[in-house]
């Protein structure tokens, strides 16, 4: 029967009957593939049901229309309910789909993941970064509606950002740090379900946390509710309430029971992530009173859940008829609209770059990355981020002045001291219309952000990262800001791009492939201190030949090198002027230029046979980190020149003559290669 109470939302037992079948095809699911999480599932399906048939503004038949609201399953191991919703509302996932939950191949894997699944906005899993992605989206919701200046009448971005988040989400660090921007940037169209079913994997939550959430976020400046999950009265009125106050995000707690149904593992720890069993989830049919055969829904479900995707067809049409009327009302607004929404960015000019950087005046590479960025903000306004409480250092300010509430055309997003939630903001921004996100800080501090990073390369997301302060040559702060292991840590991981440009012109051209790339993340490491602008007149290769990852920027008198030199950033100009020194001692020596791994593996094998002639075998790398990687490319007779050990506080150019990074020992250690 229909809970008490419910008229209000209009509560019927079709209702009732779809809860129950979310909760039955999830269990079947997850028993089918023998893994899983069935409890999350089984205990949100009511919440869930009264968000998607009441409230959320889809279309199945154009999953990423502009205007939709966003739906982020934070806590991604509750996928099984997010196939179920899209499923029931007519996106293009059949029942054959979720007979081959977490199998390979399937559009049904295990935790959410972009491009897998119609209809999924983000790959989650990782706990917290769901919730930081909708903070992005959120952000990028509000530049974009901004810079649109709608005005009166129809507004084009008038969705919300919907989240179902758990004990765990609100647990990791990165949502609080999120939490706590969402409540600074005023993001009223963020509305987060929280659900409190107060089980862990290992027991109760009290194990490891007691404190009042709701106090929490409202200490944050949010929106608070408190409903019962079983009460769809109670959940309708507290989404039409947070609706209704645009001026704060929203937290509503949803007291659940996690396996709801179960007779013996409701609202234990052991419905988490494991499969009910044939015997519980036999007694679990006969507890909900459900009778019909497995993986079979009503068609009275499918029905409503139709019903809801109908509203959102026609709130669709109705937009498209108003949005052309809105666009023609002023001029510019389409190419305006298109320019933010549409991926139609402008053309990064190569021949108008600020290049006038004067060889022999040297630049740090970060001052060149804030001119080249600053560059492409002035021409390209859907270029947005901002840094972690460093962007005098990192040189990531634009003119525009904040991004701020109240703040006209605000453009610099102040993330303070929260480089996780810049990370996965960085993510959600990026996942919204056609906008270049970048994010900044010093670049010991990715660390802070790895998950994040992974995440957007996962996801093929294009972000910019820009790191500054990029060596021991940081100087004074010491050890602990010095990076030694991230040239690797970064490079490690699967479709980011690694660029360490070695001077002010590479530094500008590492921008432009940045900028250009548009299927996956790119890093931009660069220096606190000063590096030589190097005089490509001089006879030198251009700096335009960063864009093939690595080159020969200075070839052996006779042009049949017996040493080859391999250096990137700080350490190009140390590779250049040992070269100098072993080229008047007779040793025919090259140095390459060595910006980007990733982008010289995608070169065609006569570039890189030109660049390293497999009968060149000596070679050493010189770069001022752990040589983990570079063994690849100087191969089995080569050496890694590198730095295995953490820094110290002194001046960055007394630390690189201590560590040994001279051009006498240089010299030294690459004549006894060729020796040997």
């Amino acid at each position: 029967m229909p809970a008490a109470g419910t008229a209000a939302v209009g509560w019927s037992e079709t209702d009732e009957l779809s809860v129950n079948a979310i909760r039955m095809l999830s269990a079947e699911m997850v028993e089918r593939a023998q893994s899983g999480h069935p409890g999350m599932p089984m205990g949100f399906a009511l919440p869930a049901h009264v968000l998607w048939t009441r409230h959320l503004r889809f279309n199945p038949d154009n999953p990423f229309w502009r205007a939709r609201d966003r739906f982020v399953l934070s806590c991604g191991h509750g996928s099984a309910l997010l196939y179920c919703l899209l499923h029931f509302s007519g996106y293009d996932l059949q029942m054959e789909d979720l007979k081959r939950f977490r199998q390979l191949g399937s559009r049904t894997p295990g935790h959410p993941e972009l491009g897998v699944t119609p209809g999924v906005e983000t790959t989650t899993g990782p706990l917290g970064q769901g919730f930081g992605n909708a903070v992005g989206i959120a952000l990028a919701q509000r530049y974009v509606r901004e810079a649109l200046d709608p005005g009166e009448g129809f507004d084009p971005l008038d969705h919300f950002v919907y989240v179902i988040a758990s004990d765990g989400d609100l647990q990791e660090g990165v949502s609080g740090e999120a939490s706590s921007l969402a409540g600074r940037q005023q993001l009223g169209r963020l509305i987060v379900l929280y659900d409190d079913n107060r089980i862990s994997i290992d027991g109760g939550t009290e194990l490891a946390w007691v404190e009042d959430v709701t106090a929490r976020y409202d200490a944050y400046g949010w929106q608070t509710a408190s409903v019962d999950g079983g009460d769809p009265a109670a959940i309708h009125g507290a989404i039409v309430a947070a609706k209704r106050d645009l001026g704060r995000p929203s937290l509503i707690k949803v007291r659940t029971h996690i396996g709801f149904g179960s007779p013996n593992k409701q609202d234990r720890e052991s419905v988490h992530g494991a499969p009910l069993g044939e015997e519980e989830l036999v007694l679990t049919r006969e507890a909900l009173g459900w009778t019909r055969d497995p993986f079979t829904v009503p068609d009275a479900s499918y029905r409503i859940y139709a019903e809801a995707a109908d509203r959102g067809r026609d709130a669709h049409e109705t937009w498209l008829a108003r949005f052309e009327t809105w666009v023609e009302d002023q001029p510019g607004r389409r190419e305006l609209w298109d320019h933010l929404m549409g991926g139609a960015g402008k053309e990064y000019v190569t021949e108008e770059l600020p290049l006038g950087f004067e060889p022999g005046k040297p630049v740090a590479t970060r001052a060149a990355s804030g001119v080249a960025l600053n560059w492409i903000a002035e021409r390209d306004r859907a270029f947005f981020g901002g840094c972690a409480d460093l962007s005098g250092s990192v040189k990531t300010l634009v003119s525009g002045g904040d991004f701020l509430p109240g703040v006209e055309h605000g453009r610099n997003i102040r993330f303070g001291v929260r480089e996780h939630a810049m990370g996965a903001s960085a993510n959600g921004i990026a996942l919204y219309g056609s906008l270049r996100a970048y994010a900044g800080t010093f670049l010991i501090f990715s660390d802070y952000m790895r998950p994040s990073i992974r995440l957007a390369a996962m996801m093929k997301l294009p972000v910019i990262y820009v790191f500054s302060h990029d060596s021991v040559g940081v100087g004074e702060d010491g050890s602990t800001h010095q990076p030694i292991e991230q040239y690797a840590a970064l490079r490690a991981i699967p479709n980011l791009w690694v660029i360490r440009p070695g001077d002010a012109a590479e530094t500008v051209w590492a921008w432009k492939l940045a900028y250009d790339r548009r299927d996956g993340p790119i890093a931009i490491l660069t220096t606190r201190q000063k590096l030589p602008v190097i005089d490509r007149r001089d006879g030198f290769a251009p700096a335009k030949l960063t864009m093939r990852g690595a080159y020969t920027i200075a070839d052996a008198p006779g042009g049949d090198p017996e040493l080859i030199l391999l250096a990137s950033g700080s350490e190009l100009s140390l590779a250049l002027a040992a070269r100098d020194r072993l080229v008047a001692d007779g040793v025919e020596a090259r140095v390459v230029s060595f910006p980007c791994w990733e982008l010289f593996e995608q070169q065609d094998e006569a570039y890189r046979e030109s660049v390293f002639p497999a009968n060149v075998r000596a070679r050493m790398s010189v770069e001022a980190g752990v040589a983990q990687g570079w063994s690849r490319w100087v191969g089995d007779r080569g050496e890694c020149f590198s730095l295995e050990r953490f820094g110290a506080s002194a001046p960055g150019a007394e630390l690189f003559e201590h560590f040994g990074f001279t051009v006498d020992r240089v010299v030294e250690r690459a004549k006894q290669l060729v020796r040997n």
